[in-house]
């Protein structure tokens, strides 16, 4: 499964940025987004920035996100062909 992460722009010497998102930091190629400045929020996905987003956005999407992973955190992945509870 592919995911991509709203990062902000910390550092920008084109066509490379340095993003961050909750104290990590990556260098990405932003050449695919029109005018990105420090402090825009991006989509990441393999390297690249693909998308510009609102600050609301970036951190709605986090928030969601953010969510997920804690959903996950209560109990283990199904096994395929095993329902819950079933461990004949």
């Amino acid at each position: 499964m592919c995911l991509a992460v709203p990062m902000q722009i910390r550092d920008l010497e084109m066509p490379l940025a340095t993003v961050e998102v909750a104290g990590v930091s990556r260098q990405v190629n932003v050449e695919l987004v029109d005018q990105p400045k420090i402090g825009d929020y991006v989509v990441v996905h393999a390297g690249y920035a693909i998308e510009k987003l609102t600050e609301e956005e970036a951190l709605e999407t986090l928030d969601l996100l953010r969510q997920v992973a804690e959903l996950g955190d209560d109990e283990p992945p199904p096994t395929p062909g095993i329902q819950s509870g079933d461990m004949s």
